[in-house]
């Protein structure tokens, strides 16, 4: 199986700037990212994931994500699903401050007293979110703790890092003449160069199982898929072996 960069969590905040909730989304987002969790979380700009970023998608097709929406349009997470699948969690700003009796958040450009409680509720809720995704053993599971809670960190600021320099690579190929990108390709040509499989025929089933594990692979295209996986690889390994 290659070898993937470090698991992370994805952060895609709707950052709506037409209420008070889409500041609060902005803010928590950057507080998770920056001081409660900057060492697990990656943020996903929504703008980008719309138009088509590959590094944004591809990192929401292979780590979870967390929606962070402002209201019940709960455009980051349908944007989401409809391009990368569906967030591992969901949180809404207005939930939030409802359930924790916060009062009616105010202020676009300053929030008010609720607004501010807000940032710091929401950041909370999606660092334990993330917290749960990664599987952290002092968090709790099914209801009680496996260990003792781990001694706080001091918070440092850190920079938020964005998904589209994660480190997790793509490569785009041609499938009956439409284009299709596909998460960790270019390790798994390696993987398999590497491990002396001649590009041909013989090994187009271990390749479409080994690419299906990052990717969803339609089941009535599945020829398609092998003809241009060989293909590609057949290019790659004639890239590496060529006379530097």
């Amino acid at each position: 199986m290659p070898d993937l960069p470090k698991k992370k969590v994805g952060i895609v905040a709707c950052s709506g700037e037409e209420l008070p909730e889409g500041a609060v989304t902005r803010l928590a987002a950057l507080k998770v990212l920056e001081q409660l969790r900057p060492d697990d979380t990656v943020t996903i700009c929504l703008p980008l994931f719309l138009a088509g970023g590959e590094g944004d998608r591809a990192f929401a097709r292979f780590y979870p994500t967390i929606a962070l929406d402002g209201c019940d349009r709960r455009c980051a997470a349908r944007a989401t699903e409809q391009y990368s699948g569906k967030p591992a969690a969901s949180v809404v700003v207005g939930d939030v401050a409802a359930e924790c009796a916060l009062g009616q958040i105010a202020g676009l450009r300053r929030l008010n007293a609720a607004g501010g409680q807000a940032v710091d509720v929401t950041a909370e809720r999606v660092a334990a979110l993330v917290d749960e995704l990664l599987d952290k053993p002092w968090r709790r599971r099914g209801g009680a703790a496996t260990e003792p809670p781990a001694p706080p960190e001091p918070q440092t600021a850190a920079e938020a890092t964005c998904a589209c320099g994660s480190g997790i690579p793509v490569q785009t190929i041609a499938i009956d003449g439409q284009r299709v990108t596909l998460v960790a390709l270019p390790l798994i040509f390696a993987q398999f160069h590497q491990a002396g499989k001649a590009p041909d025929d013989g090994v187009a089933r271990e390749l479409l199982d080994s690419v299906r594990i990052y990717n969803p692979l339609p089941a009535d295209a599945e020829a398609s898929y092998a003809e241009a996986l060989v293909r590609a690889y057949t290019a790659f390994c004639a890239r590496e072996e060529a006379p530097a």
